[in-house]
């Protein structure tokens, strides 16, 4: 369902450049999932914006996801939505998406999981694995353990999320996730094309 070992995640606070021009490196690159992550206010051009990543995806046979915002999501025909605890109920979600589209979930906890998989979201994500800077207010750092009893714990597909590297990224698959999300340690590479490839190298080991 999710295409691809390696979650890239655009995020417009870091991302090196407008994020069409962004999503293009990493298709490139061969992955198969991306996200769109913009906190600030959604304006005009980030409409725009999402409009053209869906339509490179597409053009990739790549899965594009908008975090948060399911009606963007709907709106500028991308494969579905990520949300978080605190945004649109899942259900509500699943209501305005339709069947035919992706909804992704995060949590925190063995427990948060547990109910997770239960709603009619399509991944689950866990995280933050490990410290990471992207977040202004980040959960507690959950570590491989929390990995390993999520896995266990859940039958759908596991993301993990959270200062995920390529050096630590083969450990998360090995510990249960299905794929990695990465944010900084690919936006924030010389060349995130090159970098998107030695991840893709890294977890098909």
């Amino acid at each position: 369902m999710l295409g691809s070992r390696l979650y890239a995640i655009i995020d417009t606070a870091l991302a090196p450049g407008p994020a069409p021009l962004v999503a293009e490196q990493l298709l490139r690159a061969g992955v198969g999932i991306l996200q769109y992550r913009h906190k600030g206010p959604f304006t005009r051009q980030s409409w725009r914006d999402c409009c053209a990543v869906a339509e490179l995806a597409r053009s990739r046979n790549a899965r594009f996801i908008v975090n948060d915002r399911a009606d963007i999501a709907l709106l500028c025909g991308a494969d579905g939505v990520h949300l978080g605890q605190e945004d649109l109920p899942a259900e509500q979600a699943r209501r305005l998406l339709g069947e035919g589209k992706i909804v992704g979930f995060s949590t925190h906890t063995v427990e948060q999981a547990r109910e997770a998989d239960r709603l009619p979201v399509d991944y689950l994500a866990i995280g933050p694995v490990f410290a990471t800077t992207t977040k202004q207010r980040a959960e507690a750092v959950v570590g491989l353990e929390t990995v390993w009893a999520v896995r266990a714990a859940v039958r759908k597909p596991l993301v993990a999320i959270g200062g995920i590297t390529l050096e630590n990224a083969a450990a998360v698959i090995e510990a249960g996730a299905d794929a990695v999300a990465v944010i900084r340690d690919l936006l924030v590479a010389p060349d995130v094309e090159a970098r998107a490839r030695q991840f893709l190298e890294r977890l098909a080991r």
